[in-house]
């Protein structure tokens, strides 16, 4: 587990960047918390310096929209997807485990809810 923040600390519509192996982003979505690679998989841009448009992020150097549940990007010029991560709140700080991430479409990564969770 990579600790991220608190919940306090990380409002809707706004994403915090942790590293790890493969820096990760995490964003807060109306309430909803997702955790993504960080770097765009077209090319060489950090996610969390992107725009938040619902469960879209998109990258603020081409304009690729990345869907936070399933790291799929829904346009060009981004064609591969990035990570998810599963995102757990405990007392009211965010971690990030990264050891359960997938790159698959069909997985829908389950979001916390940041109300729910603080403690």
């Amino acid at each position: 587990m990579i600790p991220a923040c608190s919940v306090t600390d990380l409002p809707p519509g706004e994403s915090v960047r942790i590293q790890a192996d493969v820096p990760i982003a995490v964003f807060n979505a109306d309430g909803d918390l997702y955790a993504i690679d960080d770097t765009c998989s077209h090319q060489d841009a950090s996610l969390s310096d992107g725009w938040l448009e619902g469960c879209f992020v998109e990258c603020p150097l081409h304009a690729a929209l990345f869907d936070l549940r399933t790291g799929m990007p829904s346009c060009l010029p981004a064609k591969k997807p990035v990570r998810t991560h599963m995102v757990l709140v405990h007392d009211g700080y965010i971690y990030v485990d990264t050891s359960a991430h997938e790159r698959v479409p069909e997985h829908t990564a389950e979001p916390v809810r940041a109300s729910e969770a603080v403690a």
